[in-house]
């Protein structure tokens, strides 16, 4: 199936998706603020940015989420597995790419002591289930708080 608009329209379209901000990422923050957690945003810790520019940054904790567009980084899911007609090499080639750049970061942010935790796009449709993995991630291992003797 060829694509029904020009290929100047296609890339006005593409250049207006975000990166940062986006509405899954607005609806994770939310939930999590209203649950009183607190983060950086896009990657920024003390010592500079982090590999990746993970979405939240959970500093005190040492925990990272990232929350990822389900068929920009190629999840295993319906959407993440749907592959475009038009163009079919460039994307394979540009969400391969994604998924792999993921796969370092990832791997960068673990051996620097990092905890890292995927939100992808098609989990947000159960809340409680979201709420529910985002507060393990969160409690799991985190600093006890101390008491002044």
């Amino acid at each position: 199936m060829a694509d029904k608009l020009t290929p100047e329209r296609r890339s006005w379209n593409m250049s207006r998706i975000r990166g940062k901000n986006t509405m899954p990422e607005l609806l994770v923050r939310r939930l999590l603020h209203a649950k009183g957690y607190r983060y950086r945003l896009h990657g920024t810790a003390r010592g500079g940015q982090l590999p990746g520019s993970p979405d939240l940054v959970f500093a005190s904790r040492h925990k990272v989420i990232f929350v990822n567009g389900c068929f920009w980084h190629f999840h295993d899911c319906r959407v993440g597995q749907h592959a475009p007609q038009s163009n079919a090499e460039f994307w394979e080639t540009k969400r391969t790419r994604t998924r792999n750049r993921d796969a370092e970061q990832r791997r960068q942010l673990e051996s620097s002591g990092w905890e890292v935790l995927t939100v992808w796009e098609c989990e947000l449709r159960d809340r409680s289930a979201l709420e529910q993995q985002l507060h393990v991630f969160l409690r799991a291992h985190a600093a006890e708080p101390t008491t002044g003797n």
